[in-house]
């Protein structure tokens, strides 16, 4: 069966005592579920090219829970579409719950869309069926699979209902329900099937804060309790204050990571840590936070010194002073 989101519906399911289970791959916590290297998606019409993605790397290793901000254009819309096995990418390597996205043929496509991944939409009408239940909704990819007994479905659905604290609207259509509910309804529809990883696209991004607050929590619930692993694709730039790590994306490639981690002084009190980092490609390549660019007035060409511990960074102040003798 084919949902609303253009990709069939999950048909497989593990063990609903099992939440870390998956149909795709045996897992090896060694390696990534998410891994992009050199990852280039151009895009042509009317004989002009667009390079939505230029080079993108990225590793979300396994039970992560990332969020993935960028502005209108930075790439991150389309590295989604390729991580959930909607389009292909034009060069580099993707793989995805040990799927090669770039080699997958059809049938390994739609078996990866079924089991690999879970997808959280921001627009409900692609998330839910307007016709049935919560309850119905969450039990629509058990049904399909029919892997399990009828009261095993039950036990599952109720499950997950209750992990997400909306069984109070188990009875209720889409259009019954808050903006909330419909979203935590839905991620319990993504990850019904046991999927390795879980896709979320702006899932907050037609909430209010509040309510917004309640659903990037009930993710990091689910993450936590099942073990999947998590990217959103935002450009909220409040869902990090929600992750341990947040990876920006800019001109279709990783640019920086935020990394945050909680510490105990020796006086036994709690501090919140947050450190940015610059993403170094394979190739040596690493892009310059803005304001540091605009701070120093970096421009054109820029002079390295490698010392004995880091790498200092000057502005050419030679190649401007040359500039400003020319006639």
């Amino acid at each position: 069966m084919t949902t609303r989101t253009g990709v069939d519906e999950p048909d497989a399911v593990a063990d609903p005592d099992a939440g870390t289970a998956s149909r795709g791959a045996p897992r090896d916590p060694a390696e990534p579920d998410i891994l992009c290297q050199g990852l280039v998606r151009i895009f042509s019409a009317d004989g002009v090219e667009v390079q939505a993605l230029q080079g993108l790397d990225l590793r979300v290793d396994p039970g992560e829970l990332v969020a993935l901000v960028g502005a209108s254009g930075s790439g991150k819309s389309t590295l989604l579409t390729i991580l959930s096995g909607l389009d292909r990418p034009t060069g580099g390597s993707a793989v995805v719950a040990g799927t090669d996205l770039l080699t997958m043929g059809r049938r390994e496509r739609v078996r990866y869309q079924r089991h690999a991944v879970g997808f959280v939409w921001q627009q409900t009408s692609r998330n839910l069926l307007p016709y049935l239940t919560a309850a119905e909704n969450v039990a629509v990819p058990l049904t399909l699979a029919g892997d399990l007994a009828a009261h095993e479905r039950r036990a599952r659905v109720d499950a997950l209902l209750e992990l997400l604290e909306i069984g109070h609207v188990r009875d209720r259509r889409p259009d019954q329900m808050s903006g909330g509910e419909q979203q935590r309804t839905a991620l319990a529809v993504a990850v019904a099937n046991a999927p390795r990883v879980l896709l979320a696209d702006e899932p907050t991004g037609e909430l209010d804060e509040a309510t917004s607050v309640e659903v990037l929590e009930a993710m990091r619930g689910v993450n936590a309790e099942l073990g999947v692993t998590t990217l959103i694709v935002t450009h909220d730039p409040t869902v990090s204050d929600h992750v341990l790590r947040t990876v920006q994306i800019r001109d279709g490639r990783t640019s920086t990571e935020v990394l945050r981690r909680t510490e105990v002084d020796e006086h036994g009190s709690e501090r919140h840590v947050a450190e940015e980092f610059a993403v170094l490609d394979r190739v040596g390549r690493l892009q310059l936070p803005p304001d540091f660019v605009a701070s120093l007035d970096l421009r054109d060409r820029v002079r390295l010194a490698l010392e004995t511990d880091h790498v200092g960074v000057w502005p050419d102040a030679r190649g401007r002073d040359d500039e400003g003798r020319r006639p």
